[in-house]
């Protein structure tokens, strides 16, 4: 298949130029404003809240993606010329680092409103795939981090990623990252569950759904393969989320008390 050759640049307004990329971030904090304003009432939130944590959980996840992908990914290059940490409308954030960003933000948002820190987490865990869907379409809308040399039908020539076919990952993450997960989130979380078994699925999801599609993705070139021709960077960090989201889940049932019913 041919790759759909997007223009980068959604808009330009004579020197400003509105990319795609921070546009897909845009729509993701947007489609979790209303999705958090639904279900706000029914699980004890006023609808400022809402919008509260959804602007400490943008600081966490701009700050946290930038410094995540400096630290785990791209170090070299951020210490050569520290504004290239700026750049957004140029791709490169971690979702890794995003993920210690927000967690941060639910930190410093608890001890505002006084709301615990998981039941904070449980919010907000259903409303973020869809912002991993749109950020991998802005991925895809960059032609960047395609995928592995393939022969399938749908495979396609990535303009960077040179004269071979390849798996459109950056599909493949978005599909299950964003769609499937929030598929089963909202289905999750739509009945009461013990205190962390919504954010302890989150963790599971994405790091068994990333685990997945990081076997499509071309390995970061900076890194390769860590082990065995396969084990990848993407990978390696998505073990310690597995684990921890099992565990929390595991652990959510096992400290529940049946005679009263968490708050969701």
């Amino acid at each position: 298949m041919n790759y759909p050759q997007i223009n980068p640049v959604a808009l330009e307004l004579g020197p400003l130029a509105i990319h795609w990329y921070g546009l897909m971030y845009l729509f993701g904090f947007v489609a979790a404003w209303m999705l958090g304003r639904w279900r706000a009432n029914d699980r004890g939130w006023e609808k400022s809240q809402v919008e509260d944590l959804l602007f400490y959980g943008a600081i966490g996840v701009i700050l946290g993606g930038r410094i995540g992908y400096a630290l785990f990914y791209d170090l070299p290059n951020v210490l050569d010329n520290p504004l290239n940490l700026f750049k957004v409308w140029q791709g490169g954030m971690s979702f890794h680092g995003g993920l210690i960003g927000v967690l941060v933000a639910i930190w410093l948002f608890g001890r505002k409103s006084g709301k615990s820190f998981f039941e904070i987490s449980d919010f907000a865990a259903p409303l973020v795939p869809l912002g991993l869907f749109f950020g991998r379409i802005g991925n895809f809308i960059n032609g960047e981090l395609w995928g592995r040399a393939s022969d399938v039908p749908w495979a396609m020539v990535f303009p960077t990623g040179g004269p071979l076919a390849r798996h459109p990952s950056q599909l493949y993450q978005a599909m299950l990252e964003g769609l499937l997960l929030f598929i089963i989130l909202w289905w999750f979380s739509a009945k009461t569950r013990p205190r962390a078994a919504v954010s302890g699925l989150f963790l599971l999801g994405y790091g068994c759904f990333r685990f997945v599609a990081e076997f499509f993705r071309v390995p970061d070139p900076q890194y390769g393969y860590l082990a065995f021709d396969w084990f990848t960077m993407g990978q390696l960090l998505c073990v310690p989320m597995i684990i921890a989201g099992a565990a929390m889940i595991f652990w959510a049932y096992q400290s529940a008390n049946p005679t009263k019913s968490s708050t969701r």
